[in-house]
């Protein structure tokens, strides 16, 4: 059995949306303000997201003869 085919679209929200938060919470460790924190890391996972969504795919393999 295979497992399921997910969109590309999905799998780019989770990688930005996961490691956004990661952006958010090393921002707030190291003593940025709140606000400030958000809009980086914010910015970060649009970052994210975009180039998940164009670089992230493999290509697929051509069968060798």
């Amino acid at each position: 059995m295979r497992p399921p085919s997910v969109d590309p679209g999905v799998t780019s929200f989770i990688w930005a949306f996961v490691l956004g938060l990661l952006i958010w919470g090393f921002l707030l460790a190291i003593g940025m303000s709140k606000p400030a924190a958000f809009i980086i890391a914010a910015i970060s996972g649009c970052a994210i997201f975009f180039y998940v969504r164009v670089r992230g795919e493999d290509q697929p393999r051509r069968r060798s003869r």
